[in-house]
């Protein structure tokens, strides 16, 4: 028997199907990156107890995807019985299938020299019995999805958009600031370079402090330079980030790099994270190297 309240969370629940080769590998991939919690290939009897654990750590956050297909073919009989029970509690359960045509999936077999999990003298053959097997399957689903004509982002995209949580932004926008000398972050997606700004580490009354302090701050942004380039690129992030956001992209790093990253890259990650947070919640701001650049402080830049 389900245990329909757990702590009386609600639990959103994607059961991912369809024929092998239309794309529930890179289904499950967009889910993992939209927050899902995802398993693959479980016997639907166990879904009850998977969803009270996953309820139970995450409350109402819990989101799970759950992958059932013809490898599992001898537990299917039970899916209907349990997508039901699961269904009349609090839960939000929705049935995903992903079809495409025999001559795409045959291309995409021949492609990638896979076997096919039913066993037939033939891919084409074992595509055949296959439809036979999942049709009760199709039949019960809340949306199917043929993907013939779509590349793997054009998949990830679609489901990014039917599945985004409502009023969530499906993009986390980091901002890491560091030092130059010791080398480029390898996460970030675009890198700025403000060693052009003012240093205050020639200045003896700021040396010491790094660009968390308002003083340091306020020297490195004092010049119509500085102004004009934080103006300018907070303008960049405002067109880029939306696009990106659109394109489904699930993270966006940008690494702010001035010499030694304790002042002016430190500056302008904390400005940015001011401005960006206030619109957007999902902003985090890393200072990568102001710990060991506080070792050298008193060193040359």
């Amino acid at each position: 028997m389900i245990n329909r309240n757990v702590r009386g969370h609600r639990a959103n629940i994607v059961v991912i199907t369809g024929l092998s080769g239309a794309g529930k590998s890179t289904a499950a991939k967009a889910f993992e990156d939209l927050g899902y919690y995802c398993v693959d290939n479980v016997p639907p009897v166990l879904l009850p107890k998977i969803i009270e654990v996953v309820t139970e750590a995450r409350g109402d956050d819990a989101r799970i995807a759950v992958g059932v297909d013809v490898r599992g073919a001898e537990f299917l009989p039970d899916l209907s019985r349990v997508l039901e029970e699961l269904r009349g509690g609090k839960n939000d359960v929705q049935v995903l299938f992903l079809d495409a045509a025999d001559d795409a999936l045959l291309r995409r077999f021949s492609e990638t020299r896979r076997v096919h999990p039913v066993a037939a003298r033939g891919a084409k053959e074992a595509i055949r019995k296959e439809r036979g097997i999942l049709s009760p399957l199709r039949e019960m689903s809340d949306a199917v999805i043929d993907t013939s004509q779509m590349s793997v982002h054009q998949l990830r995209d679609t489901l990014v958009r039917r599945f985004r949580r409502k009023g969530g932004r499906g993009l986390q926008v980091s901002l890491v600031s560091f030092g130059y000398r010791y080398g480029i972050p390898t996460e970030a997606d675009m890198v700025v370079d403000v060693r052009f700004l003012p240093n205050p580490n020639f200045v003896a009354s700021l040396r010491r402090f790094s660009g968390l302090d308002r003083r340091v701050r306020e020297y490195v942004f004092a010049g119509r330079i500085a102004k004009s380039f934080m103006r300018r690129l907070t303008g960049m992030l405002h067109f880029l980030i939306p696009l990106y956001r659109k394109e489904g992209k699930a993270y966006f790093t940008l690494g702010v790099g001035c010499t030694g990253g304790r002042h002016r890259s430190v500056a302008v990650a904390v400005a940015l994270g001011n401005i960006l947070g206030k619109e957007d919640g999902t902003v985090v701001v890393t200072h990568r190297d102001l710990a060991r650049s506080s070792l050298s402080a008193k060193g040359a830049r």
